[in-house]
């Protein structure tokens, strides 16, 4: 990763979204695209300055799309829309997800399609890089003209309007702009649809889920590795022979995974005449694990297409020609992050009923809830019914977005996606299944030394012990303690960086087969 980030429109990747959302990386716009940019605004320029009558630039909006502007109206038409279309409703989006929105929205501009002058995308530049984040209201878009709403809260600042965060700090956007040095500007012709009509909400809040769901795949199989060792897993399901006839990338990524987690544990074996079969939730990791990662890898494909496009309306094409179509629609992003959320949910799903195998002693023949004197102390008990609630939730959560769709616009716009709602539900599933995950690495490691004349573990899945218990500490056997301060200990481990980079370091993980 450059220090500086260089951005033409065409090679945006989910790396690199995580790299200024959330690393604080410096972006530029690429000198080619800049001419390519000021080609495209003059083209509106004419277009204005001819009186051709062009959607969007000298007539109303949606199904006011007849209604003709006068030229002198036409600046005060795109302020009047983004003072309106800041609609949102709700918490605001976390910094994180701001950036990443504000990212999108300017590689979408820098491609040339949109008719914006280079000043009004520099502007947005340079709140992005000086950290001016937008107020944006987390919910209020359809997905449909675009992410109106919040890109509308978005636009706020760089007028002078709204609110906006400085160094941590929520201002009037006016003052926020004067401590970051930064002018405030007006709107040309066309340019406040070309900032606010798009999929760059959803896919900003999509993309973020997206990443972390391909971690919290790797996080599944350590847990998965723990459990494994916990209950002296049987190790032939996990040989690649096996998944080489069924060649799905995903189960064979995870069988792969497993193997090398468990590399040198003296926990797990081959099976016996007393025991041939583990329970699905441990011998069918790779197929259920795998299932979700392939998954996540299709929407990781559809993200890295959608955050290089061109999602405004109308097109302004190289030639002059002006097209008034849809690309602004959310529907290929909203099916992908519906998807997105049933693979995370499935994670969840699996790994709790882990944890119940961990905590319940007619399955792990191990102390009831994990504790010296069940009955007594409760010990892991309610760990077990925390995960459930956040599975079940999951599964409410997991009924697709994309399916509803209510007209808007005075029935002009009458499908809409729902896809910013799709992304957000994605982002709320993923926390919940990190946290079940987290639970589970919890109570293997309390089970682990409750076993501990057990022999050594894996190479990965004893590098994963040592960093909880660097952490976190054994809970005594025999006293009852406030878990969740235990619970949320385990929670910030697995979302640390270092967790996983640390294993990664002495064990390949993959999400996919190669």
């Amino acid at each position: 990763m450059t220090s500086i980030l260089n951005l033409d429109g065409k090679n945006l990747n989910l790396e690199d979204v995580i790299a200024v959302a959330r690393k604080g990386v410096i972006c530029q716009i690429d000198e080619e695209a800049k001419k390519d940019v000021q080609a495209s605004r003059k083209i509106v320029d004419d277009i204005v300055r001819e009186k051709r009558v062009v959607y969007g630039i000298n007539t109303g909006f949606g199904s006011l799309c007849n209604v003709s502007i006068s030229p002198e109206d036409t600046v005060q038409l795109q302020e009047n829309l983004i003072r309106t279309h800041a609609s949102g409703y709700g918490d605001p989006l976390p910094e994180d997800t701001v950036r990443a929105i504000m990212l999108i929205r300017i590689n979408s501009l820098v491609k040339g399609y949109s008719g914006i002058r280079l000043s009004t995308i520099e502007t947005l530049l340079e709140m992005l890089n000086k950290g001016v984040h937008p107020y944006i209201p987390e919910k209020g878009s359809l997905g449909a003209s675009g992410d109106l709403a919040p890109l509308a809260h978005m636009v706020l600042p760089m007028l002078g309007l709204g609110k906006a965060y400085y160094k941590g700090e929520l201002l009037n956007s006016k003052e926020a702009m004067v401590r970051a040095g930064i002018d405030p500007i007006a709107l040309a012709a066309k340019e406040g649809l070309a900032l606010i009509n798009g999929t760059t909400v959803l896919t900003g809040i999509g993309a973020l889920a997206t990443y972390d769901a391909i971690q919290l795949a790797k996080l599944s199989d350590i847990a998965g590795a723990l459990s494994l060792e916990v209950h002296n897993g049987i190790i032939s399901p996990f040989e690649e022979r096996l998944h080489i006839i069924r060649p799905q990338s995903g189960q064979l990524a995870s069988a792969r995974n497993i193997r090398q987690l468990l590399e040198g544990s003296e926990n797990t074996g081959a099976a016996t005449q007393e025991r041939v079969q583990d329970p699905y939730t441990l011998r069918c990791i790779p197929q259920i694990h795998g299932a979700s990662k392939d998954s996540i890898a299709y929407v990781k494909e559809k993200v890295e297409i959608e955050i290089n496009s061109v999602t405004d309306n109308p097109i302004i094409c190289k030639d002059g020609h002006v097209i008034s179509g849809g690309n602004f629609h959310g529907e290929p992003m909203a099916q992908p992050f519906d998807f997105l959320g049933i693979a995370i949910s499935e994670i969840g799903n699996v790994s709790e009923r882990r944890v119940e195998r961990l905590v319940n002693s007619n399955l792990s023949k191990l102390p009831s809830f994990l504790v010296k004197h069940p009955g007594l102390n409760s010990g892991f008990m309610i760990t077990q019914y925390a995960c459930a609630s956040l599975a079940s939730e999951n599964k409410i959560l997991s009924h697709p977005a994309s399916v509803d769709s209510i007209p808007s616009c005075e029935n002009q716009e009458d499908f809409v996606s729902m896809g910013t709602t799709a992304a957000r539900k994605a982002t709320e599933i993923l926390k919940n299944s990190r946290r079940i995950v987290a639970t589970e690495m919890l109570a293997a490691c309390q089970a682990l030394d409750i076993k501990a004349q057990n022999g050594k573990l894996g190479k990965g899945s004893q590098l994963a012990y040592d960093l909880f218990r660097e952490k976190i500490a054994f809970i005594e056997f025999d006293k009852d303690i406030e878990i969740y301060d235990e619970l949320n200990k385990a929670s910030e481990i697995i979302e640390s960086d270092f967790f996983l980079e640390k294993i990664e370091e002495a064990v390949e993980l993959s999400l996919q087969y190669d």
